[in-house]
């Protein structure tokens, strides 16, 4: 009996214990709930604070950029209206000028987005036609607050508050800037209901509000499913307004009472100009339903699972929308390398990003100044003072103070064992906490990179041109000298030649004034010639040749400048193929060129010697000409520059050096151009040896073509008639002279149209040739060869027309080809060539008549 009453005690006990175990568990769960529910409410509000705050800033950043748009444009209009000013415009010019500005600026940004006005000298202009009952008589512009608030800002542009516009009566705001101290006034009426906000991180909900207010607190854009009138709507900012003033909505709980009784949280962003974007989000929308649903602890449990699950869905969403803005954020930040938040009123600093080297030596928070010595160990050497000093908390300081939001600069810093370009930016913003400002770096070294790089080309180009004038000067001078020198030959040989009467002396006048010409002559074309390769014009005119014939009549001339000048001339040609397609004209010149060097600096009793072998066989052979002298050589200092237009060696000699310093220029062009290669070796006192490879293209046929035409020595022009084209009286003198020394009758012509007159006059076949100069008065060489060929006889179109021309380019030859002329003979006339000419165009038929 005992026994069982002692078990049910214990029985009791134990349930009694379960009960109080559960109770306790229940009362503990239910404490769990609570303080859940609480602090899930707590962090709901925190979260709806910062993601209403981003969106207010977001919505703010938008508005600013707005304004931008208006500003910039804006102060486009007065600095051109302005320029136009200064410069005398008129007023009806100016008001001209403003018109086609209006309609750039409506054209940009929609007619009825804002109406633009300008004040000038007492008269207004605007694109708003208005009617006679829609004039203030009594309306004077000077006294409206716009016309005061931007003569006062003295150039600074400025916007009004809110205001109704007298014409549409829509609600307005004003954006104006003073020109010359309000000798006129540029400004655009705004109209709030054209103003627009997309481009936001954020969306707002249904019933969630967002209003743009002025700094004087006027509504002037609002999105709200509150059922507010206008007057309303106004009461309801002020209200907000007031609120913010007093500091009542800081706290993440704090909170008012809207219209229709519910809490809202409210948000806002105060703009640089005083403007105020201000959002709130009802509470329902934040918390949701977050009362209990039951008393049993199952319930409780299930509830607390299900306002978990609730909670978690809805942190994520805000989660997102947070997320949303933050990435917004990043993309900015992700352009710099190292963030930091420095707080200039204890000094300190806290890492928001930073390069992965500077993560283990630096603390996330820290001492301004270890930040400091951070920076000092990695910066090139010599520049952390400046750095110091610019970037110091007191600088800082002044920098808040005077509301500098940029400030920064350029600097290197050491990766590695590498130093890279870096910007620094100290940036300041009054959304930041008093005193605290955003530090950071990025790095800028492709751009530094390329700017260095286009500095280089532009110092390279700069000492290239320093470099040219310095040796044109060089030519200039000596081209000077060496053209004189022919011309002062020239001149007074002329002069002692009609003293003389003694005929040997006359002819060695005469031999002497012709060297000094051709001397003269080469200079010029020299000059002409590097003159075209400059310009790219110089082309080669590659036909079939025979290579021996053509070194053949090249060397002749040195053969016997050899023996004249006792000098050794030894010639060696190993040649296989020599019927080959190329230009023989312009490798005659190479060679003369190094010949003529070679001669000139070898004294008396020294060897000049040339050798030509073929180094490759085929249907594309190369060709070794080598061309060496024991002459005096050239200093080690000269080689490099040897190539080089104008370029001549100035030493002590007891030869002077003549010439232009072009002619090596132009043969190494001339090589380049033949795609061969050219190379130099030379010592002073031991002479020089150049060698030259050349390719060229072999020509099946063993011989090349020959000309039909006899040579000019067996050629004769005895009772040829010719048709004489020249309106210069010297030139057509000798002319005459020579074609009359060998028995032709020449009819002159002293112009284009007169040729022309005299070739119409003639009977058919009356004439052998024409002889045509290319520039002439009344009517130029080839305008007078075109109206020739045009001409309705037989022989206008067989006539043989030469144009014989100072014009010498290969453009020049090409006009006469195309005008009709048959060839073309350069001044100063070659009579041998001349004659070739003649020969090859006449053959095969007789003098027109005998001659008289």
């Amino acid at each position: 009996m005992k026994k069982n009453k002692v078990k049910r005690h214990g029985s009791l006990r134990r349930v009694l214990g379960d009960i109080r175990l559960s109770l306790l568990a229940f009362f503990v769960l239910v404490c769990l709930v609570l303080f859940g529910v609480l602090m899930i409410r707590r962090s709901l509000l925190k979260n709806a604070q910062e993601s209403g705050s981003a969106l207010a800033r977001s919505y703010a950043e938008e508005a600013r950029s707005n304004l931008t748009v208006y500003e910039t444009l804006l102060s486009y209009g007065t600095a051109f209206l302005e320029d136009r000013l200064n410069t005398g415009y008129t007023k009806e010019e100016l008001f001209a000028s403003a018109e086609m500005y209006f309609d750039r600026v409506t054209g940009v940004l929609g007619d009825l987005v804002i109406s633009p006005f300008l004040f000038l000298d007492g008269e207004m202009l605007t694109t708003t036609e208005l009617a006679p009952s829609d004039i203030d008589p009594d309306y004077d512009p000077t006294q409206r607050p716009w016309y005061q608030a931007a003569v006062e800002a003295d150039g600074t542009i400025v916007f009004t508050g809110l205001y109704t516009d007298i014409v549409s009566g829509q609600p307005a705001i004003t954006v104006v800037q003073s020109i010359n101290n309000g000798y006129a006034v540029l400004g655009f009426d705004i109209f709030t209901e054209n103003f627009h906000f997309q481009a936001t991180p954020l969306s707002l909900a249904h019933a969630d509000s967002f209003f743009l207010c002025d700094a004087a607190g006027s509504v002037l854009y609002a999105r709200t499913g509150l059922p507010l009138g206008d007057a309303e709507l106004q009461d309801y900012c002020n209200f907000l307004l007031d609120k913010i003033s007093a500091g009542e909505l800081g706290e993440y709980n704090d909170y008012i009472t809207d219209l229709d009784g519910n809490r809202r949280g409210v948000y806002y962003a105060r703009m640089d100009n005083g403007w105020y974007t201000i959002v709130t989000v009802p509470y329902y929308t934040i918390l949701g339903d977050l009362k209990p649903f039951g008393s049993v602890s199952a319930l409780i449990l299930a509830i607390s699972l299900l306002v978990l699950a609730v909670t978690v869905w809805r942190a994520k969403k805000y989660h997102d929308r947070i997320g949303r803005a933050n990435e917004t954020v990043q993309v900015l930040g992700n352009s710099y390398y190292a963030l930091y938040r420095v707080d200039c009123s204890d000094g300190t600093y806290e890492m928001i990003k930073s390069a992965p080297p500077v993560q283990g030596r630096l603390a996330e928070k820290g001492s301004y100044a270890d930040l400091l010595q951070m920076v000092q160990d990695v910066m090139e050497p010599g520049t952390y003072t400046e750095f110091r000093e610019s970037f110091s908390l007191e600088n800082i300081r002044r920098l808040i103070c005077n509301h500098t939001p940029d400030f920064g600069g350029d600097f290197q810093r050491r990766f590695g064992d590498e130093y890279h370009w870096v910007n620094v930016r100290v940036l300041f913003d009054e959304t930041l906490p008093p005193e605290e400002v955003v530090l950071c770096f990025r790095e800028i070294g492709q751009e530094r990179q390329r700017q260095m790089e286009e500095r280089r080309v532009l110092e390279d180009a700069l000492e290239l041109a320093r470099r040219n004038e310095t040796a044109k000067q060089t030519f200039f001078s000596s081209m000077s000298h060496d053209m004189r020198t022919p011309l002062n030959a020239i001149v007074g040989l002329s002069e002692l030649s009609a003293q003389y009467e003694d005929t040997d002396r006359l002819k060695d006048c005469l031999r002497k004034i012709n060297n000094a010409s051709r001397q003269l002559l080469n200079l010029i074309n020299d000059i002409l010639d590097m003159s075209r390769m400059e310009q790219g014009k110089v082309m080669l005119n590659n036909r079939e040749f025979d290579l021996r014939a053509c070194l053949e009549e090249c060397l002749d001339a040195f053969r016997f400048q050899a023996q004249a000048q006792q000098k050794t001339f030894d010639v060696g040609l190993e040649l296989n193929n020599t019927h080959l397609l190329g230009d023989p004209a312009r490798i005659s010149q190479i060679l003369n060129n190094l010949l003529s060097n070679a001669f000139k600096f070898t004294p008396e009793g020294g060897t000049i010697r040339f050798h030509v072998s073929q180094i490759d066989k085929g249907d594309f052979a190369k060709y070794k000409i080598v061309v060496a002298d024991t002459g005096i050589g050239m200093s080690a200092d000269f080689l490099p520059h040897l190539f080089e237009p104008y370029s001549r060696e100035m030493r002590f000699t007891a030869k002077q050096s003549v010439g232009t310093g072009l002619g090596m220029s132009i043969t190494k062009n001339l090589v380049s151009q033949m795609n061969g290669e050219l190379q130099v070796e030379s010592e002073q006192g031991k002479g020089t040896t150049f060698t030259l490879v050349l390719p060229f293209a072999v020509v099946a046929d063993s011989e090349p073509h020959a000309e039909a035409a006899p040579a000019a020595e067996s050629y004769s022009l005895e009772g040829r008639r010719i048709l004489l084209a020249e309106d210069n009286e010297v030139n057509m003198e000798i002319a005459t002279e020579l074609l009359q020394m060998h028995g032709v009758e020449v009819t002159q012509a002293w112009t284009g149209r007169e040729a022309l007159e005299q070739f119409e006059k003639s009977e058919p076949f009356h004439f052998d040739a024409v002889l045509m100069d290319m520039q002439m008065p009344e009517m130029d060489g080839c305008e007078a060869a075109r109206r020739i060929r045009a001409l309705d006889r037989p022989d206008a179109g067989t006539v043989p027309i030469i144009a014989v021309t100072a014009n010498a380019f290969a453009e020049d030859i090409a006009a006469t080809a195309a005008a009709g002329m048959n060839a073309h003979v350069s001044k100063p006339i070659d009579f041998a060539h001349l004659c070739r000419t003649l020969a090859r165009l006449t053959a095969g038929t007789e003098p027109s008549a005998p001659h008289s």
